[in-house]
């Protein structure tokens, strides 16, 4: 009653001041008279002011989100004046108008879903075991380390950690329920008494768990302010939306639809002509009554996550101490903090760190303790994820996920999608649901000999890092000169810095074999969401398949498929592209090759670690090594045809950027040198490049240029390449590529050290050069875009545009960022804003250097997202790491032949006139009588779109290496 009466006011109030109620709000007030049961009168007069302010009844339930009973409450007061109301019926579904997806949108070719490996009831079991994860909201996991023997050190650190964990525990909670109690005396709104509410959502205990569980895995490096005071922001918002969900019911829901859904998955169920998607919301349709599966809005502001994160850590600082003397006991037995706050300068920025004391650093160390715990959300899922139907649901059961990542802070992403008419997201859902069906399951030989050579010291050259304790120390420091003093001094930060590194790739590289063997004898998925660009990217941030040569060595589809007739030799091939082996030859010459060293690949397959070691000299090797193990068995089966293989081939693209580049401009050298023709061998568009930029040094060592002739014998195709690479995507800076260069020179041991800025400086100049030569229409496109974000971006716009499967785009790049501040070494800390730069004004430099390569990232997105599709209506097994795609070996030429289709389908779409027009209209539109200066410009920049070739787009079809 006492609700409705506040509903009631202010719903007049609103009135009274001219501002229109929304929807929501009639919802709110009409669910209180369903609850309170108010007369006819009062109802109908709320129904009338409804439709008064052009809203109708049927949109209450099309449009509004319920908890718990309130649809039902909504219902039963319209009911009171409407007897017969019936709830509308649900809105025919849209179909996507996309013309590179009519045929697969078309309800005459609709293929049935493809079934997984699993029954109903395994799949129900797998839904549980997922459900109850992310109840607990963290993962307590066996680290891998801990087959160690326990060595009374330990015992006793650990005793002693414990000892101070519950004593940190009890000082926490009571400071918290102190600092709350004053919070609620406060009259005033400072900034800590705002966070009040957001303190009182969990149980005291919770937020002191988080706090905790942050201090326990804190680097003993430090961890920068933002980055903790995210976390533990984020961690709180996560607790909240999980027990919210729980509180409306939502859960109960969930565990319904999700256990219907089921049945267009499952071995055992009838085959239906459904996307995942579409048949979850037909699902949702049916169960009618109960909450809405998505959350009314309750996401948090950035700078409120940062404040609540902050108040966290000053109550860590200031609380948890530790006695001085726990590791001396000569030392007095004073009370110290355990973290202290420092700062430190990352270029010319200065940031603030958290820093664990060495005593506590030491402890943890000493404990060696075998147990690590994420959040539920860094595990892969045990159950098929939820599909994507909206930018705000999707992806786990419970965990809440953003369909788009963005920068902190930034929010013009999630209104562009949700300004986006839902239809056309239909594409991109869909593919990101392809991309998260594909189960996957551990290869654990590979894993084993991985884990063995990580606890016996790693090993740098196969990228297993070693603890930190294999860290050469530097000479004790000795009372010389001064020289040799500051001598000293160099190696002593060289080796804190050398320190530091170990650490964080030796945790990382534990996080993720930690993990992969959590899940060793389980079937696993990868939800997935994407980037701004609409790059695609598995939620699970440690353990996935975008990950290193280690990680992606141990994954294997969960789905076995046979050989088939050519498989084996896909294998084969697959190995030794793995090698970095025979990149210019041909498939054919490949495969003799692979022959060839057949015992080589055997004894590596049957004696990883103690035969010759072949496949450690390989520039992939524990893929190599799997890759051989696989070739074993499938070669010493009675049918290699018939042999069932779960091993993910790759086809990797051959300089992708380029190749989209080539297409655009219908370039005909361009498309010969990216392998868009057709060709008897791969053609190296690195080496070309460095052959022309060989030639340049050449006539210039003639003309006595000194730098020129110094280079001779050091232009190779390792030097240019990761240059041309940066370069062809989109026009980077040459102060970037000059770094690139120099970096790879200074690999070779012979280069004299004293000329590497000049050659560095040099050869970045010829790169260009060179590019320009032989790749005019791909310097005109970059060029173009380039300007035209120049000039939007001046106008103090941010660049815009909308892929062709739909999706809508816009660059986060602004002058002003939120940043950290402390006001005293304890951590009595607060936000504030960059000085001199007004609030979110568009970075020019910013946006237009990274058009180009961000337009030609959203186009190759589009590529694959068109591919996961295709791949969908042939039964293939799909899924990619950005230009790189996996299926299966007996698919491989299919998805081959679907690749280059969706490649010569996207560019014949009138890509670039298409971007004209959208920017034309957006940032040019006629609204005004008379245009300023600047659009005039941007106008007749935008309106002159780069001519293009003769290149014909079908050859690409008949291209044997468009992939390398």
């Amino acid at each position: 009653q006492g609700r409705l009466q506040r509903v009631n006011r202010l719903l007049s109030l609103m009135e009274a001041v001219g501002l229109r109620p929304s929807l929501d709000s009639y919802a709110a007030v009409l669910e209180c008279m369903g609850r309170d049961r108010s007369s006819a009168k009062a109802v109908q007069r709320c129904v009338q002011q409804l439709k008064d302010n052009g809203f109708c009844v049927d949109e209450l339930f099309q449009q509004c989100l319920f908890e718990e009973d309130e649809k039902e409450k909504v219902l039963s007061a319209i009911r009171t004046v409407q007897p017969n109301y019936q709830l509308p019926p649900p809105p025919k579904p849209q179909i996507c108008q996309s013309s590179l997806l009519r045929d697969f949108y078309s309800e005459e070719q609709r293929v049935l879903y493809p079934k997984l490996e699993f029954s109903v009831q395994e799949l129900q079991e797998c839904f549980q075991q997922q459900l109850q994860m992310e109840l607990d909201n963290t993962v307590t996991i066996e680290s891998v380390e801990s087959t160690k023997p326990i060595t009374p050190q330990a015992i006793k650190a650990r005793e002693l950690l414990a000892t101070l964990r519950c004593q940190w525990h009890d000082t926490l909670l009571q400071a918290l329920q102190k600092s709350k109690l004053n919070m609620s005396k406060l009259r005033t709104t400072s900034g800590y008494n705002t966070l009040y509410p957001y303190l009182c959502l969990l149980p005291d205990e919770e937020y002191v768990g988080i706090m905790l569980q942050t201090l326990n895995s804190l680097s003993p490096q430090g961890e920068s302010l933002v980055v903790l005071a995210r976390e533990l922001g984020s961690k709180v918002y996560d607790r909240y939306v999980t027990q919210r969900k729980q509180r409306s019911c939502q859960l109960e829901k969930v565990q319904e639809v999700y256990g219907r859904y089921i049945h267009l998955l499952a071995k055992d169920s009838q085959p239906a002509r459904y996307l995942p998607r579409e048949y979850w919301e037909k699902l949702v349709a049916e169960a009618g009554f109960g909450p809405s599966l998505n959350l009314k809005d309750c996401s948090w502001p950035y700078m409120l996550l940062m404040r609540l994160g902050m108040y966290m850590l000053e109550l860590l600082v200031k609380a948890v101490k530790v006695p001085r003397n726990t590791l001396n006991p000569r030392l007095e037995p004073k009370l110290i903090p355990v973290l202290y706050h420092i700062y430190s300068f990352r270029s010319s920025w200065q940031i603030g760190l958290i820093k664990p004391h060495p005593i506590f650093s030491q402890l943890v160390t000493d404990a060696a303790e075998t147990s690590l715990t994420f959040s539920s959300s860094a595990i892969p899922m045990l159950c098929p994820p939820v599909p994507w139907t909206s930018p705000q649901f999707g992806a786990f059961l419970l965990n809440d996920t953003k369909l788009m990542r963005f920068v902190d802070g930034a929010v013009q992403h999630q209104l562009l999608l949700e300004q986006c008419p839902l239809v056309n997201l239909h594409p991109v859902l869909d593919a990101l649901n392809q991309l998260g069906n594909c189960a996957w399951k551990i290869n654990q030989p590979v894993l084993d000999i991985i884990i063995s050579i990580f606890n016996d010291k790693g090993n740098e050259k196969l990228d297993i890092p070693p603890p930190v304790s294999e860290v050469p120390r530097p000479p004790a420091a000795s009372s010389s000169s001064s020289a040799c003093n500051k001598s000293q001094k160099r190696e002593l930060m060289l080796y804190k810095k050398k320190l530091a590194e170990t650490h964080s790739l030796r945790m990382d590289a534990l996080y993720k074999l930690s993990i992969a063997n959590y899940v060793r004898d389980k079937v696993f998925w990868f939800p997935h969401n994407m980037d701004f660009r609409g790059r695609t990217y598995p939620c699970p941030p440690y353990f996935n398949h975008l990950g290193n040569d280690v990680t992606r060595a141990i994954l294997l589809f969960a789905e076995g498929r046979p050989l088939g007739p050519k498989g084996l030799d896909w294998l084969k091939i697959h190995l030794i592209n793995l090698t970095g082996l025979k990149k210019k030859n041909a498939l054919q010459e490949r495969l003799d090759y692979a022959n060839e060293i057949m015992e080589e690949i055997l004894d590596s397959a049957d004696r990883p670690l103690t035969g010759r070691k072949w496949w450690m000299k390989t520039d992939e090797p524990w893929q190599a090594l799997a890759c051989c193990m696989e070739i074993a068995k499938a070669s010493r089966s009675p049918d290699p045809a018939a042999y069932i293989s779960h091993f993910p081939i790759h086809q990797d693209g051959s300089c992708n950027g380029l190749q989209h580049y080539a297409a655009l401009g219908r370039d005909l050298i361009g498309a010969t040198s990216v392998n868009l023709m057709p060709c008897s061998v791969p053609q190296d568009v690195y080496s070309a490049v460095a052959q022309q930029v060989e030639e340049f040094r050449r006539k210039d060592a003639e003309q006595g240029v000194k730098i020129a002739q110094v280079l001779q014998g050091f232009v190779s195709r390792k030097v240019v390449k990761q240059t041309v690479m940066t370069v062809v995507y989109g026009g980077a800076p040459r102060c970037g590529g000059r770094r690139q260069m120099e970096k790879r020179l200074k690999e070779i041991n012979e280069f004299p050290e004293e000329y590497l800025w000049e050659a560095s400086h040099y050869l970045v100049k010829q790169v260009f050069s060179g590019i320009k030569e032989m790749f005019s229409a791909t310097r005109d496109i970059q060029n173009w875009l380039t300007e035209s974000a120049k000039l939007i971006a001046q106008s103090g716009r941010t660049v815009e545009w909308v892929t062709p499967l739909g999706l809508p785009i816009v660059q986060p790049y602004y002058r002003s960022k939120a940043t950290v501040v402390s006001s005293c070494a304890l951590g009595s800390l607060c936000l504030g804003s960059a000085k001199g730069s007004a609030p979110w004004k568009p970075d020019t430099v910013k946006q237009k250097n990274a058009f180009p390569p961000n337009f030609i990232h959203s186009l190759d997105s589009t590529h694959m997202m068109l591919t996961a599709l295709h791949c969908l209506t042939q039964g293939l097994t799909f899924v990619s790491v950005h230009d790189c795609y996996w299926t299966h070996a007996l698919t491989v030429d299919v998805m081959n032949q679907i690749c280059r289709q969706q490649f010569v389908a996207l560019h014949s779409e009138k890509i670039l006139q298409d971007l004209s027009e959208f920017m034309l209209e957006k940032y040019c539109s006629p609204g005004r009588e008379t245009r300023a200066l600047w659009q005039k410009k941007l106008m007749e920049q935008l309106s002159d779109v780069p001519k293009t070739g003769e290149f014909n787009l079908k050859k690409v079809m008949e291209s044997t290496y468009f992939f390398s």
